[in-house]
């Protein structure tokens, strides 16, 4: 799957980035989270809940897009991968 977050972030901003997996879940949770972020944007914190996983986002170049990948196990033991397309653009 691929998603595109669609508010640009400023490259002087510190923002979060949510997915919500509750329809693809199915039922099942969300029991742990990874995100694989690329070169030239700096990762936070990360988070998640039973069907949402959160990433704290800051930096990147103007008039760039970033992918990053959220990958999640559920409670039953499921593996899925989200990539998320970020874009960064002077205000």
């Amino acid at each position: 799957m691929t998603r595109r977050w669609n508010e640009p972030k400023d490259p002087d901003e510190l923002l979060d980035y949510t997915v919500d997996w509750a329809e693809a879940l199915g039922g099942d949770t969300i029991a742990s989270s990874a995100w694989t972020v690329p070169s030239g944007i700096t990762r936070g914190t990360d988070s998640n809940t039973a069907t949402t996983a959160t990433i704290w986002i800051s930096g990147g170049s103007a008039d760039q897009n970033y992918s990053l990948l959220n990958r999640i196990t559920t409670a039953g033991g499921r593996t899925r991968e989200q990539t998320c397309t970020l874009r960064v653009s002077a205000k």
